[in-house]
């Protein structure tokens, strides 16, 4: 079901604030889908979703490696009947304030403050499309 990524309905937007366990979803050079699990935020009035993880990673090699435009991908959860993807394009953001920012949103859902990287780079997702039965 096609839900308003700028609108979504409290029922879905609520279950992106419940602690799941995501997946994201990249493109590898060759075009075939990376899939990898995540932690995930999104922030539904600015229209972005966003994970934290190591620079060094292959998701954010993938993303590089997609160009200055970024990549398409998807994050998506599921919890037994209920389940939520939202896609849009991706890029990374190693701005000190842009990574704290994403790091306080993450220990928000998760209740748990993630420990200290610094490597740790955001792959912040500009959401054009979310579907799900929440």
């Amino acid at each position: 079901m096609a839900i308003d990524p700028r609108n979504p309905d409290p029922t879905y937007l609520s279950f992106w604030r419940e602690h799941h366990l995501c997946t994201l979803t990249t493109p590898r050079p060759d075009g075939s889908p990376h899939l990898v699990p995540v932690g995930v935020t999104w922030d539904p009035e600015a229209g972005i979703a966003r994970v934290i993880t190591n620079k060094a990673s292959r998701k954010v090699a993938n993303i590089l490696a997609a160009g200055p435009g970024g990549a398409r991908v998807a994050v998506c959860q599921v919890a037994t009947k209920r389940w939520a993807t939202l896609e849009g394009r991706a890029r990374i953001r190693r701005e000190p304030e842009v990574v704290a920012d994403a790091v306080r949103r993450h220990t928000e859902r998760y209740a748990r403050t993630p420990a200290e990287n610094p490597d740790r780079v955001v792959i912040e997702i500009s959401v054009e499309r979310a579907m799900g039965r929440a």
